[in-house]
């Protein structure tokens, strides 16, 4: 018998749903428990990516907090990459869509702020303004400029 793709990575990201039927240690016999030790490496790899990737958050909410809000994530949000830095990319929405955190409006504000934080330290670098170019410009003009 074999484990689809969807039933795995469903029981993988919730402890709720049972192990998958068919997966056999190399014995033959159920493998339960190593698929159980699997779940919770998984749980604790994601929930230590996004307190690693969210530090404000992981602040300002309480630990039961961070960890009921972990576990939500990972059923409703799952990685789309194989790159844990890109781990949390829902995490705006899914703060808003939270009845439970409604009292606290500003989350999914901070998530992006720090999604924006993460994007520009990955972003490529631009290229600098030649000091001539500023010291050249009247004092007024200077006074008025905008980087782009």
């Amino acid at each position: 018998m074999s484990v689809s793709q969807t039933a795995f990575r469903t029981a993988l990201l919730d402890a709720a749903e049972p192990v998958p039927g068919g997966l056999t240690d190399p014995q033959g016999r159920p493998a339960g428990k190593r698929f159980a030790v699997y779940r919770n490496n998984v749980a604790v790899s994601l929930t230590e990516a996004l307190e690693t990737g969210f530090p404000v958050l992981r602040k300002l909410l309480c630990e039961q907090s961070r960890g009921r809000l972990a576990g939500i994530g990972r059923r409703r949000g799952p990685p789309r990459s194989p790159l844990l830095m890109h781990y949390g990319a829902d995490l705006p929405a899914l703060l808003e869509s939270l009845p439970q955190l409604a009292h606290l409006p500003y989350l999914a504000d901070v998530a992006r702020l720090e999604l924006a934080l993460r994007a520009a330290y990955h972003a490529g670098d631009a290229d600098g303004i030649a000091p001539e170019r500023l010291a050249a410009l009247p004092p007024e003009r200077l006074l008025a400029a905008r980087l782009a």
